[in-house]
């Protein structure tokens, strides 16, 4: 069984970044796609990126497109989301997770979340 565990998140001004992180413990995921998903108060779970196991097809929100880098280290077992231009519609919390069925925008296909970390963006 898998364990991600996030980090990275904070309190930032807009225009500002962030670079979060999701380490995965337990088992190698260098042959699994990986997602990363956010959830702001009162609103529904919500997909922002995926990657395929090789790192080689990325998948972006429109909302975050042209803003948000997915990449990942599977020397280090880890997944990263580089967040630039953050505005304050990207406050939420930020989750990792594991695809079963390769990369895909799909809430259900993911399995083995973490617990997530805080991102706020003030205005």
């Amino acid at each position: 069984q898998v364990q991600l565990v996030e980090s990275g998140g904070g309190l930032v001004q807009a225009g500002g970044s962030l670079r979060l992180s999701c380490t995965a413990s337990g088992r190698t995921i260098s042959s699994v796609a990986m997602g990363w998903f956010r959830q702001a108060p009162g609103k529904e779970r919500e997909f922002v990126s995926a990657i395929s196991w090789g790192g080689t097809t990325t998948y972006y929100a429109h909302s975050v497109k042209g803003r948000f880098t997915i990449s990942r280290d599977n020397a280090k077992n880890a997944v990263y989301l580089q967040m630039n231009s953050l505005k304050p519609e990207d406050t939420a919390v930020y989750c990792c997770a594991v695809s079963t069925r390769g990369i895909t925008r799909t809430y259900n296909a993911y399995t083995n979340w973490g617990q997530g970390t805080q991102v706020t963006v003030a205005s």
